[in-house]
C-alpha cells in the first residue's frame, strides 16, 4: 500500500474552496465510490466546500445535469461497486454526437461557480480533462482504471480488484482442467496492456501467459501446453483481449461508432482455442470473463488506496494546485502535469519486476524473443 503524503496543511490558503464538483468518467470501477468519498469528505471537513455531484460524467456537463452531494449522501458507500453519480463512456465534449460542446462544458463550470473540478477516470477521461483545461477550468485528476495503463503512475485503483476476480476464476477452472485432463483458456481485459493477464496469471498459476506487448507464436505456446499435459495432465493458458499472434491482428469484438474508443477487443480466446486445436490432442475449452472483471465490491486495497487518492486529490485543490493527476511513484503519492498523463498509455516495460519473476519460473510467454529484446533474470549471483 502507498504511503499517503498529503500536501502540505501548514499553509493552508485562508481562502479555501467555497464549491468543487466531482465527476467519474469512463467505464465502471470497483473503488469508485471510495474516491469519491475521500475527495468529498476531505473538501468538506478541511474546507466546509459544498460538493456538487456531476452525474453520468462530461455527459452531465453538456445536459447541464448535477447535484449537491451531503456528508450524508457520501458515507456508508465505501464497499460498494459502480459509482453514486453515475458515469459514461460516449460522452466527449470535444466531439458529442458530432459537435463540440466544449464551449457549453465550460459555461455550466462558470454557472456553477465552480473553484475547481475533480475528474476520476482513465486515460481517457484525463485526456479530455486535459484539453478542458485550456479553456480555464480548473482540474485535477484521480487515476481509476482496472487496466493499470496510465502513465506516470505505478498503480491505478481498480486493478487490485480485476486481477483478484480473475485469480479467483483461474482457481475455479482449475479443478475443471484437472478433473476433465484438459487445456483450459482465460481471456482477460486489459485493452493493449497486458498487466491483468500478468498479474493474474502469475496469482493463479498459469502456464502460458500471452500479452500485448510480446505477440506470440502458436507453436510455442502449443509445445508449453503439451510438454503441461505430458507431466500434469491439464493446462492453464491465461491471454490478454489485445494479445495477437506473430503476423495477425487483434480481435475485435465490435466497433462503436460515436465512442471515443470505438474499438471493442475480444475474441482472441477463441481464437486461440482454434489454433490450439490443430497443435495438440487435448480438450480445450475458452471462457472469457469480460465485464465481471470490472464489477462488484473492491478489494480491501483498491478502498484504502483509492480513499487515499481522492484525499491527495483534494488537498491539492484546497492548496490550489490544479491541472495535475495524483499519482504513486516509489510507493508514495504524488502530483504530475495532466498532460503527463493525457493521450498516453503505459504498457509492460521489459525489465518490468513481475515479467522477470515470470520469466525466471519458466512461464511461456510465446516468444523467444523477450529476453534478447532487454529483459533479464533476478539470477543469484
Amino acid at each position: 500500500m502507498a504511503s499517503i503524503s498529503s500536501p502540505d496543511q501548514s499553509h493552508e490558503p485562508t481562502n479555501k474552496p467555497s464549491r468543487v464538483a466531482i465527476l467519474t468518467g469512463g467505464g465502471d470501477c470497483p473503488g469508485l465510490n471510495a474516491a469519491i468519498r475521500g475527495v468529498a469528505k476531505t473538501l468538506m471537513l478541511r474546507a466546509q466546500t459544498e460538493i456538487i455531484g456531476i452525474e453520468d460524467g462530461f455527459l452531465g456537463f453538456i445536459e447541464r445535469r448535477s447535484r449537491t452531494l451531503t456528508y450524508q449522501d457520501c458515507s456508508g458507500i465505501l464497499s460498494l461497486g459502480g459509482t453514486m453519480i453515475g458515469t459514461h463512456n460516449r460522452a466527449n465534449p470535444f466531439d458529442y454526437m458530432g459537435e463540440d460542446r466544449s464551449r457549453a462544458v465550460k459555461e455550466y463550470y462558470d454557472e456553477l461557480a465552480l473553484d475547481a473540478l475533480v475528474i476520476i477516470g482513465g486515460d481517457g477521461t484525463l485526456s479530455i480533462g486535459y484539453e478542458l483545461t485550456k479553456l480555464g477550468m480548473n482540474i485535477v485528476g484521480v487515476p481509476k482504471t482496472i487496466d493499470n495503463d496510465l502513465m506516470c503512475t505505478e498503480r491505478t485503483f481498480g486493478f487490485d480488484t480485476a486481477v483478484s476476480i480473475v485469480t479467483d476464476a483461474i482457481d475455479r477452472l482449475r479443478t475443471t482442467g484437472q478433473s476433465h485432463q484438459r487445456i483450459m483458456i482465460v481471456e482477460t481485459m486489459g485493452r493493449n496492456a497486458g498487466w491483468i493477464a500478468l498479474h493474474a496469471g502469475i496469482a493463479g498459476g498459469a502456464d502460458s501467459i500471452l500479452l500485448p506487448e510480446h505477440p506470440y507464436d502458436i507453436n510455442l505456446v502449443a509445445d508449453a501446453c503439451n510438454q503441461r499435459m505430458g507431466t500434469h495432465h491439464f493446462s492453464i493458458v491465461v491471454i490478454a483481449e489485445g494479445a495477437k499472434p506473430i503476423n495477425g491482428e487483434v480481435c475485435t469484438r465490435e466497433t462503436i461508432k460515436d465512442s471515443p474508443e470505438p474499438t471493442r477487443l475480444g475474441g482472441i480466446g477463441d481464437q486461440l482455442k482454434q489454433q490450439l486445436e490443430q497443435l495438440t490432442d487435448a480438450e480445450i475449452r475458452s471462457t472469457t470473463l469480460g465485464h465481471i472483471q470490472r464489477g462488484g465490491s473492491p478489494t480491501s486495497f483498491d478502498r484504502i488506496f483509492a480513499t487515499n487518492l481522492g484525499s491527495y486529490a483534494a488537498g491539492l485543490v484546497i492548496n490550489k494546485q490544479f491541472n495535475l493527476a495524483v499519482i504513486q511513484r516509489g510507493n508514495q503519492l504524488s502530483e504530475v502535469p495532466l498532460d503527463s498523463v493525457a493521450h498516453k498509455t503505459r504498457n509492460i516495460p521489459n525489465d518490468d519486476p513481475t515479467l522477470q519473476t515470470a520469466l525466471s519460473m519458466g512461464i511461456c510467454f510465446g516468444t523467444e524473443t523477450l529476453l534478447r529484446s532487454g529483459a533479464k533474470l533476478n539470477e543469484p549471483e
